[in-house]
């Protein structure tokens, strides 16, 4: 319990603890800064929060039904459940405790139960459309299709821009066999947004399902310019054109995909069964043998080689490759002749006489009495491998083994909905498919952000003199990646550093320096209250104090949740006041043109964007926010010649986004 006091003290909590009153604002406190962190998706470090409001009351639902949004987006299904469960037991009117649960379990193929949690939900908000979606699904995965429908038709009358329903229906049409329904209602979902890769996947196994392979050609096309890198597209359209006998266009997205994954065992199985159709023996036995490499148990591989082996003339190779399936298979008759043929190259005529005569009598003894005389079917072929090589679970016929060792390999799409959990929690809504965001701001931390490619600190030559004075136990530095997710062990550490100020500060005159340290520590807690209230009083006692303006304006600005929140002009008026006291310092330009851009004021934002490059022509950072305000303004021609600038100097985002406006 003393550990607790101690950790409930750091966060900002009021000394008296043992008063019921000031218990119950400090658990409400840290639930409150908890929901701000889950909000910014660190939801390591908000389990932490969650756990010590629980710790103060644990007979309180909230916090465990906000634990169990952060369980949920760290995809502990079961965790999320669990704590589902116990918001539920503390409070049963919680609706969004049913939805969480619901969905949860549905993740963990407990449908049946979700169903009961969709339910219960539905008996206090029978309207809401995520609670009817979501049972919908579960419908679907118990293949109760006619319901599902209804409910999806039925949503889809009252909410016509779902889109999310309209997928989902196509995929129980799908399952029902109602193809002709599937594809309207894709067709419908494409028409929205072109630029869903998942819609013209769905449309592409629909196509595919019924061989019409122009049609699935160009939806692949389309889905690998949305995203070029995923292999499996590659491997499909590969068979799609294999199909329209595109020999080198399935050829060259076999070689896309073993330039991505040179370990891909299905892009290598495909393009050596292809390159042995098309007679390159020598490129195929290469693929064959990486295969067997890797895999000595493919059979069907190794069979393959062997016969290219004796294309080749490798007769020995051949031989070795026979001899190892015949040990594994020994009733499999067709090993027999390739040794037999092998033996009779390599010079031993008796030998190979011996092995015919063996195989022929296999075939006979079969055809006499199969029960009694089964042959072998060796169980591993081509399609029981996924695009990363590994096996499937399904086998093929015997008449398949026996008929068929040229089958090229696809890969099957999930044919379920992805449920995607409505969240409520989150403070703002940000559409990255249509807005593209700026660099961050700048802030103090104590972390050490340097990196090979960039080796030189950010430079603040007041952090340098107080980082010479030894007056703080960690060094503080400059860097504009705060908003990282933490750690738990990082988040313990920064409690105890918290702790550490809290107990320095508590003797005599509190120091400048100590308040800009905690409040540091609290900005990398997300505490954003309480670090303005530090550098609040570090201002009070030094209002000369450059470092507590940058870490203020930081702080007001990520404070989300703050009962007033500070305006732009309270933070520029932070930056103002730090640029006065040092006017050359290229963050707090960099800063407030960033809060400036935000807030649209473009010409402004422009100017301190140029004024930090003047300072520092080598600032990654200010040439992309730059060309964001050159875009923002209409002016094509200096924001290109700004995002290859940042390009060039290390900011990566650049180059898609000036390929994405061309």
């Amino acid at each position: 319990m003393a550990k607790l006091k101690r950790i409930l003290l750091t966060l900002g909590a009021m000394a008296a603890l043992s008063s019921p009153l000031a218990a119950q604002i400090n658990a409400e406190q840290i639930t409150s800064i908890g929901r701000n962190v889950l909000s910014m998706d660190d939801y390591m470090l908000a389990i932490q929060y969650f756990n010590l409001a629980i710790k103060a009351k644990p007979y309180v639902a909230e916090p465990y039904f906000l634990r169990a949004m952060a369980k949920m987006n760290l995809e502990d299904f079961l965790g999320a459940e669990e704590d589902c469960s116990m918001a539920l037991e503390r409070n049963k009117y919680l609706t969004e405790a049913y939805r969480l649960r619901g969905y949860c379990r549905s993740n963990l193929d407990k449908d049946s139960l979700a169903l009961l949690d969709f339910d219960a939900g539905l008996k206090y908000q029978p309207d809401d459309k995520y609670f009817l979606y979501y049972k919908s699904v579960s419908l679907m995965r118990t293949k109760r299709f006619a319901e599902s429908d209804s409910i999806f038709s039925n949503l889809l009358e009252r909410y016509p821009d779902f889109d999310d329903v309209v997928v989902a229906r196509s995929r129980v049409r799908m399952a029902a066999g109602d193809t002709v329904g599937a594809l309207k209602d894709i067709d419908r979902c494409i028409e929205i947004d072109k630029d869903d890769i998942n819609n013209y996947l769905i449309r592409a196994e629909i196509n595919f399902n019924r061989q019409n392979w122009n049609e699935a050609a160009k939806d692949l096309d389309e889905a690998i310019r949305l995203d070029p890198k995923q292999v499996d597209l590659y491997i499909n359209r590969a068979f799609v054109r294999y199909n329209l006998d595109d020999y080198n266009g399935t050829i060259n997205d076999y070689n896309i995909v073993l330039q991505y994954e040179p370990d891909n065992l299905a892009a290598r199985y495909n393009r050596a069964l292809l390159t042995y159709e098309l007679r390159n023996f020598r490129q195929a036995y290469a693929d064959f043998s990486v295969i067997v490499q890797h895999d000595p148990n493919n059979f069907h591989a190794r069979y393959n080689h062997a016969l290219l082996a004796m294309d080749l003339g490798k007769w020995r190779d051949a031989l070795a490759d026979f001899q190892a399936i015949s040990k594994r298979y020994p009733r499999f008759y067709p090993v027999y002749y390739g040794i037999a043929q092998c033996q009779e190259k390599l010079g031993n005529h008796d030998a190979a006489i011996r092995t015919m005569l063996l195989a022929e009598d296999m075939v006979r003894r079969y055809v006499d009495n199969p029960r009694a005389n089964p042959l072998d079917r060796p169980k591993i072929e081509p399609g029981k491998y996924n695009s990363r090589g590994e096996q499937r679970d399904k086998d093929e016929t015997d008449d398949d083994v026996m008929s068929r060792f040229n089958r090229l390999i696809t890969v099957a799409p999930d044919d379920e909905p992805q449920m995607q959990y409505e969240d409520r929690i989150k403070g703002k809504v940000q559409d990255r498919r249509e807005r593209v965001e700026p660099q961050p701001l700048f802030a103090i931390t104590i972390y050490d952000t340097r990196t090979p490619l960039r080796p030189v600190g950010n430079y603040f030559s007041e952090l340098e003199s107080i980082n010479k004075s030894r007056l703080l136990p960690s060094p503080l530095y400059l860097a504009n990646t705060l908003s990282e997710p933490l750690g738990e062990e990082a988040g313990k550490q920064l409690f105890a550093l918290a702790d550490d100020f809290t107990s320095a500060l508590s003797y005599g005159s509190p120091r400048p320096i100590d308040l800009l340290g905690r409040g540091v520590t609290y900005t990398l807690l997300k505490n954003y209250h309480a670090a303005v209230a530090d550098f609040d009083r570090a201002i009070s006692l030094d209002p000369k104090f450059a470092p507590a303006y940058i870490g203020r304006a930081y702080a007001r600005r990520m404070d989300i949740d703050a009962t007033v929140k500070a305006t732009d002009s309270d933070i520029i008026g932070d930056l103002d006041r730090a640029i006065e006291l040092s006017p050359r310092l290229v963050y707090a330009w960099y800063n407030k043109g960033t809060v400036l851009y935000e807030a649209a004021d473009y010409p402004r934002a422009a100017e301190c964007f140029t004024r930090a490059i003047e300072i520092n022509p080598d600032f990654p950072e200010a040439y992309f926010n730059r060309a964001l305000v050159y875009l923002a303004q209409g002016d094509r021609d200096r924001a290109f010649a700004d995002l290859s600038r940042a390009g060039e100097l290390g900011v990566l985002q650049a180059y898609p986004l000036m390929k994405s406006m061309k």
